[in-house]
């Protein structure tokens, strides 16, 4: 009978986050899936858990993938975990879990933190609709390519980015995003936790030379809703008399500018005649 495979959410700073059913969860399956085993096994230790670990990473999930793949069809549980945070988001545990259900392996997840959720929660950004982009490419054109096609999303953005990347980052996002509202949230749930809201231009000229610790979750604004001009009764009367000098009827003048403005057909035709 095949085994399953548990998505295990890990904390992303603070320990104390790792939630009971997540250490019965480790505890209590055959073996564990980690992104980094040294990173792993300090969790492991800290909770007293022993349970073989392998390794299952970015530069070799095609392989042990399938191996581990192979182990949950023999019987075993697999607990699958990320350095920090929750599997598959930003991380290659995707893949497995898409080879799981080709296999008609059972995928259970055990929640916890997940960062890009908890930095938006306190970051003070709109938060009712967001889109979350994960890491930008190193690879220049793919990158810009990337801002490019968002410089017109009205959602929230969230990116993460390593210190040493962000002041590149913020330039970019700068130059294609404009001086829109921003929020720097590093270092979540631990000691150095920190928001802060800024814009962009502001945070692209402070950062620019870099030296910078710590994990950043960086939330961007939408593109905003562009201001409509306010045309008063006075100024459709003066557009509906330029129609009407060209020859078109004062009830037709009325008519069409009141289309153009969202005035009323009769106060505009009473102005022209006023």
């Amino acid at each position: 009978m095949s085994g399953k495979l548990y998505v295990v959410g890990t904390p992303i700073g603070n320990l104390s986050d790792f939630s009971p059913r997540a250490v019965e969860t480790l505890s209590s399956c055959d073996f564990i899936a980690a992104e980094d085993t040294r990173v792993t096994i300090k969790l492991l230790n800290h909770f007293g858990i022993k349970k073989p670990m392998v390794s299952y990473y970015e530069h070799n999930r095609a392989g042990r993938g399938n191996q581990i793949i192979e182990r949950i069809l023999n019987g075993e549980s697999c607990a699958l975990v990320s350095d920090a945070g929750m599997p598959i988001i930003s991380d290659p545990g995707e893949d497995l879990t898409k080879l799981c259900y080709e296999n008609n392996i059972e995928v259970c997840a055990v929640p916890g933190p997940c960062a890009f959720v908890t930095a938006l929660a306190i970051s003070g950004m709109t938060s009712g609709r967001f889109t979350f982009e994960g890491f930008l490419t190193t690879a220049k054109q793919n990158r810009r390519k990337h801002l490019e096609e968002l410089v017109n999303e009205k959602r929230t953005m969230i990116f993460y980015e390593a210190p040493h990347k962000l002041p590149a980052t913020l330039a970019d996002m700068a130059e294609y995003f404009g001086n829109r509202k921003i929020a720097l949230v590093k270092e979540l749930t631990k000691i150095h936790e920190n928001v802060e809201r800024t814009t962009l231009f502001d945070a692209a000229e402070k950062y620019k030379n870099g030296s910078l610790k710590g994990e950043f979750v960086v939330i961007v604004e939408g593109k905003p809703e562009e201001e409509k001009a306010v045309i008063t009764l006075e100024d459709a009367a003066e557009m509906a008399n330029e129609l009407v000098k060209n020859g078109v009827s004062v009830n037709e003048a009325s008519k069409e500018i009141a289309k153009k403005t969202g005035l009323k057909k009769s106060d505009i035709y009473k102005a022209l005649l006023g």
